[in-house]
């Protein structure tokens, strides 16, 4: 800092500025070239002084308050009425008692800007941070007092976080669905594309984003009833669906958005990759929607041998083997499929795929990708899998719907919902229960599935019903590891993450084993999964789970947490075999944003993307975040992704996957001299490494000011 900056900053008292000038601050080395963390705790005080506090409202007592709020249609009085009012004033206090106060500025604007009830004019604050967190809990529960007192306690610690969605609508009168995103199938016909338009326009108006498949679609100049030349392909729709998206928002909170997924072997793939051009002509050219591509093992080995590789006519393949293209594997079928004169294929080389796919990437950061083998390889459940969610980490089996001419349905499929909530590995790791911890968190998201039923799109309510699936997500890895003296990446790096995620799916399973027990009952199509042939356990070897390095085992021998033993994992199987699981599927690790700002938390399980974060928020302009648990002695573990490496980032991402029963939200970060070839090389190291999906590619230029790409309105808020 120079002489000039430095007499500035002396000069300067901090209570004569406001927040947003003390969050500032942040950005200014002190006279010892150190980072201001004070000034942001300062600025968070100062908040609410400045602001909180004089635009809340003020009630007497809790039964005033809650009296006012239900009456005047704040409220649900429903989520209160399982409660005697003794019980829920106890609750308040018990929240309260955790006097909670927010790490950072940003975690507290966050929170009151995106989350906290407010007056309907939107000018003033109905609630405090603890107020939400007893609304969340007494909602989830549904009357159980002792799952809400459990709740409490892991919202109030950091442990567990429910997704937006949830934080933001339970209790509500005037609310959204606690559901994270919304997964649908296009089947080849106008009343399945008619029907997937409409229900996007009712998700989007009543939950978070909704991706759609487009596979099974047939291509631009395929026959319709046999006349030649007359389909118009995927891009029509693809438009239609993005104009869909910006009219529906919930209840202006949060805004529609949508993805699409196309297989790379469809005949309109390279149409679809280049409506993500920056030259796109405006007839083709998509803005808002999120483009993902499913790639099966073939179209790498195609590429390796400088092949061409064929793309195949989902008419043709639908009618020739009885089923949707997104329902057969192009792997398996591949050569078959080649030497069909049946099905019409056309040809392009396979390296000239990646390409254009890098290139594309490179300058719009998308599509998606799905390793669509490694994700079915990986599936214990009967059916395949064929498209993920907004994020790129929600991987669950669909099934199609059939339609009459009026649109209702002939049969009904299964859809997706994404019932998300994630754990604050810190929190977790400093939790007095682990076991506990992991079993609120299921049983809150359990709760979630349970109280979710969306009558407008019935195959999102079949769905929900018969998987009651949920995603107990990860966040702050590399807030915990910077914590622990732990390089991200390193030898120790990944052995905690091997052992700490072996450690979460062994809680997990048992406690949505628990639940079946109790309940009397599993998911729908337990009988045929691997869980009920216990060849699911057969994939571990459980002295794998244990931590190996010494600083590590430290680390697990002072926790409450103890990884599974043989005996634990051979009980757990039988258990599983004997009484089977509540949950169809368990873990999703998002991307998390915005939950993340308000736990303190750093961003899933990806390093950080700078040590302070600068970010443009509204009105206020720029704010300054610092990496949680970041502080002026432990600097030189929080190295930015940038520096780590996408390398160290696949590693880490590779060791957790073995665990997560569903996807991880994987992000690349790339200096600004990367190349396409660059992202190529990237691409093939996460296929090879067992990776499920690539989510966003960011390069550095992209984030010269610290803000996140905008895209995935569903799951990083």
């Amino acid at each position: 800092m120079s002489p000039q900056e430095t007499a500035v900053v002396e000069s300067i008292k901090p209570m004569d500025l406001d927040y947003h000038a003390l969050n500032a601050l942040l950005n200014l080395y002190d006279e010892d070239g150190r980072i201001q963390f004070d000034k942001d705790r300062m600025a968070a005080r100062q908040y609410f002084l400045q602001h909180v506090n004089q635009n809340t409202v003020f009630f007497h007592n809790l039964r005033e308050k809650l009296n006012y709020l239900v009456e005047n249609n704040y409220y649900e009085p429903e989520v209160l009425e399982p409660y005697e009012f003794e019980f829920i004033k106890a609750l308040f206090k018990r929240a309260y008692a955790h006097k909670f106060r927010f790490k950072t500025f940003l975690g507290a604007y966050k929170y009151y800007t995106s989350y906290t009830l407010k007056t309907f004019d939107g000018s003033r604050y109905l609630e405090r941070f603890e107020d939400r967190v007893c609304m969340v809990a007494l909602t989830l529960a549904a009357g159980d007092k002792e799952l809400a007192e459990n709740l409490v306690d892991e919202i109030m610690s950091g442990r567990f976080q429910p997704a937006t969605p949830t934080f933001l609508n339970s209790g509500k009168a005037q609310r959204g669905e606690p559901v994270s995103c919304f997964l649908l199938r296009i089947e080849d016909n106008m009343e399945s594309i008619g029907r997937a338009i409409n229900s996007a326009l009712q998700l989007s108006k009543r939950g978070g984003g909704v991706a759609l498949l487009l596979s099974n679609l047939r291509e631009a100049g395929a026959p319709i009833k046999k006349i030649e030349n007359q389909s118009s392909g995927v891009i029509p729709v693809m438009k239609l669906l993005e104009d869909s998206f910006s009219y529906a928002n919930q209840l202006g909170a949060r805004q529609g958005a949508g993805a699409v997924y196309l297989n790379a072997h469809h005949p309109d793939i390279m149409s679809f990759l280049d409506t993500k051009r920056e030259n796109a002509d405006e007839k083709i050219r998509i803005k808002t929607l999120s483009l993902g591509v499913v790639i099966p093992d073939i179209t790498f080995d195609l590429a390796r041998r400088n092949d061409d590789m064929y793309l195949f006519s989902p008419y043709d393949v639908e009618r020739i083997y009885g089923k949707p293209f997104g329902d057969i594997s192009v792997t398996e079928l591949y050569d078959e499929m080649v030497e069909d004169d049946r099905i019409r294929k056309t040809k392009i080389n396979a390296r000239q795929f990646f390409q254009t796919l890098a290139e594309v990437q490179f300058e719009s950061g998308y599509p998606y990708i799905m390793y669509e083998d490694t994700v079915n390889r990986a599936n214990p459940i009967e059916g395949r899998i064929n498209m993920s969610n907004l994020c790129s980490e929600i991987f669950q089996v669909n099934t199609p719907s059939t339609y009459h001419e009026d649109l209702t349905y002939e049969e009904i499929g299964e859809d997706i919902s994404c019932n998300l909530g994630s754990l604050n590995i810190a929190m977790t790791m400093d939790s007095p229960d682990f076991a506990q911890t992991i079993e609120t968190s299921i049983r809150g998201l359990t709760a979630v599935t349970e109280q979710t039923s969306i009558d407008s799109v019935p195959s999102i309510r079949v769905g929900n019903e018969a998987s009651r699936a949920i995603g107990l997500g990860q966040m702050n890895l590399h807030g915990y590891l910077g914590r622990e003296h732990i390089y991200y990446g390193s030898e120790e790096g990944l052995d905690f993450t091997n052992a700490y995620f072996a450690a979460v799916m062994y809680q997990a399973i048992r406690a949505s084993n628990k639940i079946a027990r109790e309940r009397g009952t599993t998911f729908g199509g337990f009988e045929t999964s691997e869980y009920a042939s216990g060849t699911f356990f057969d994939r571990y070897d459980p002295a794998e789970f244990a931590p190996t390095t010494e600083k590590v085992k430290q680390i697990f021998a002072e926790s409450s947490i103890e990884t599974p033993s043989a005996e634990d994992w051979a009980q757990l199987k039988a258990d599983v075999m004997k009484y089977g699981l509540y949950n169809r599927n368990l873990q999703a690790v998002p991307p998390t944003g915005s939950i993340s700002y308000i736990n303190n938390s750093t961003s899933s399980i990806h390093p950080i993307a700078s040590q302070i974060e600068i970010r443009k928020e509204g009105k206020i302009g720029r704010v300054y975040y610092p990496a949680p648990h970041l502080d002026n002695e432990n600097r030189a573990y929080f190295q930015d992704a940038y520096e780590v490496g996408y390398e160290k980032v696949i590693d880490t991402y590779a060791v957790a996957t073995k665990y997560v029963d569903q996807g991880l939200s994987l992000t690349l970060f790339f200096k600004d001299t990367v190349t396409t070839r660059d992202i190529n090389r990237a691409q093939i190291y996460a296929w090879r490494k067992g990776i499920k999906s690539l989510y966003y590619i960011r390069l550095r230029q992209m984030a010269l000011e610290g803000t996140e790409i905008e895209g995935c309105v569903s799951c990083t808020l």
